[in-house]
């Protein structure tokens, strides 16, 4: 019987997290020129600070405090990934795989910054740039195109692995990496996982359930719950039948 309030709050919390990334990716449309590292580039080509630009430092600032949640609850690209999970098996292995998004970042980084250089700066703050009114589709043109990027995303997930874009290639993944690498030096009161391992019964529904397809049974033998990779999404803790994993604000 006292398993019962645990069970019914866990699958209330997936459920919440399973419907706001449904939303998240219905609303596309409207928001993908917010969240388009391709558009920060436009913009920085023109020195204009765009939307996506601000919602890229907000989300650095953030991760200080909460590391990858947005990934885990919010963004649309990994509510694609995870709609398409049912035919995405296998995980991402360890190894250069997940070492590639860091490369992919740095000259990304680059290229934003020589092209603010060239064009003289930040002139300007444009948080609806190439919107039209707001709405990021606005044409057929633009519609093929992110679908184009979508069918893409679904490309490398299935070859690489469950949220396969989010381990290689996901630039915003390494500015909350980095930004949780901060908080880590420092060691300020944060959003992150605990694991008891002694109440751990080696059932491995954590692993199983894991989204990002971590070794999550792993991480909680060995007493650490940090991982990079890590979205915080919390299911293995609502899968775990012992209550073994747990959200902890504490330092």
């Amino acid at each position: 019987m006292t398993d019962t309030p645990k069970d019914n709050n866990a699958s209330s919390r997936q459920a919440i997290r399973k419907w706001l990334l449904v939303i998240s990716f219905l609303l596309i449309p409207v928001t993908i020129f917010y969240i388009s590292p391709i558009v920060i580039l436009m913009g920085a080509s023109a020195g204009v600070a765009t939307g996506s630009l601000l919602l890229y430092l907000a989300l650095f600032i953030l991760s200080l405090v909460v590391a990858r949640l947005w990934c885990g609850w919010l963004c649309p690209m990994g509510a694609w990934q995870e709609i398409c999970s049912p035919v995405i098996k296998h995980t991402v292995k360890d190894g250069w795989r997940n070492y590639v998004k860091y490369g992919i970042t740095v000259l990304w980084l680059a290229a934003i910054a020589f092209s603010f250089y060239s064009a003289g700066g930040i002139r300007s703050v444009d948080p609806l740039f190439g919107t039209v009114n707001g709405i990021s589709i606005s044409s057929i043109e633009v519609l093929i195109t992110v679908g184009i990027i979508f069918v893409i995303i679904f490309i490398i997930a299935f070859l690489a692995g469950r949220r396969g874009f989010c381990h290689v290639f996901c630039p915003i993944a390494v500015l909350m990496i980095a930004g949780r690498k901060i908080r880590n030096l420092f060691r300020w009161p944060a959003l992150h996982l605990d694991a008891d391992a002694g109440r751990c019964i080696d059932c491995k529904k954590c692993t199983k359930e894991c989204p990002m397809g971590l070794d999550v049974n792993g991480m909680v033998r060995k007493g650490g719950m940090e991982n990079a990779e890590c979205i915080l999404c919390a299911s293995c803790a609502d899968a775990c039948p012992k209550g073994a994993i747990t959200y902890t604000g504490k330092q």
